[in-house]
């Protein structure tokens, strides 16, 4: 004998209208159309063979069949939605694995994580410093942060930071026998390059600067790299501004000209549609989030 287990979409509807006894407040609990819950209900009418509401009056009744029908399954959901809630508690302990640039692990999130952890001490976060070539979650990640324009598919984006190129370098190249006083000094020194050229050549069109060899200078593939060479007196880096953040205000770098040049790409926080509402995620989500904000705030004033 086989078993005739009815179709889902239609149980959870028959469960919304009969618990408030309207198609139209059950409509609005399921994010679907008045219409979508009527059509459900028929075809759970039609698979059960049995008539389970009554129009009386312009409201709306269960028959027979279809309270004693809802008094059986009330609280199979309510069984269900508990099960889905202690699932999710314990998704809100245990390891949290984040992958993400080594630049941004270093300038960024290291600096900051004894912060969540005190916040959160039953999450042990683990670091997975790798590139993101092809922006790709594998199983033994929970979390990333990818770098580009957010149009990843399958998975939740949240913007970190806008970001902007600044030229760099160390305070004593501003006292130096070449001082930086203006963009076309720039010729006088040596360019720092991240990754490639393009961003340095950007700037100085913009900046309306000529005469200055953008195609000489080292080339670091990556972003914390190309900072510690600023650091150390190597040249005029163009930088991004979140990820110098810490050596500006430590006054291990400064900004010698005011241009600057806002990228396209920005950091983002990345992780699976079906784990969105999964506690430890959530918990970071929220913290790094809160943290972006609160570090906007502080360097807008």
């Amino acid at each position: 004998m086989s078993r005739r287990v009815p179709p889902l979409n239609a149980l959870k509807a028959f469960e919304a209208a009969a618990r408030h006894l309207s198609f139209t407040k059950a409509a609005e609990e399921l994010y679907v159309t008045q219409a979508a819950v009527s059509h459900q209900i028929k075809i759970l009418e039609e698979h059960l063979g049995l008539k389970l509401f009554l129009r009386k009056n312009r409201s709306l009744l269960l028959t027979e069949e279809g309270q004693g029908y809802y008094l059986d399954i009330k609280d199979i959901f309510s069984q269900l939605i508990d099960a889905t809630e202690k699932l999710l508690a314990r998704g809100a302990k245990g390891s949290l694995t984040v992958s993400l640039t080594p630049s941004f692990a270093i300038q960024w999130l290291v600096p900051r994580l004894s912060n969540f952890n005190e916040l959160h001490p039953e999450i042990d976060v683990r670091i997975k410093a790798q590139d993101h070539d092809d922006n790709s979650l594998t199983d033994d990640v929970d979390v990333a942060i990818y770098y580009g324009r957010g149009n990843w598919n399958g998975v939740q984006t949240h913007k970190l930071h806008t970001e902007y190129f600044v030229p760099l370098c160390s305070p004593f190249l501003l006292t130096g026998p070449k001082p930086l006083n203006q963009p076309s000094d720039l010729a006088q020194h040596t360019l720092l390059h991240d990754t490639t050229r393009r961003a340095w050549k950007a700037w100085m069109k913009t900046a309306g600067v000529r005469n200055v060899a953008v195609n000489t200078g080292p080339i670091f593939s990556h972003s914390s790299m190309v900072l510690q060479a600023a650091i150390h007196g190597q040249g005029v880096a163009l930088g991004n501004s979140v990820l110098a953040r810490p050596d500006i205000d430590a006054g291990r770098l400064v900004i010698p000209f005011s241009h600057h040049l806002e990228s396209k790409n920005a950091y983002y926080l990345v992780f699976r549609e079906s784990q969105s509402e999964l506690g430890k995620i959530v918990s970071f989500k929220e913290w790094m989030l809160d943290m972006v904000e609160h570090e906007q705030e502080l360097n807008s004033l």
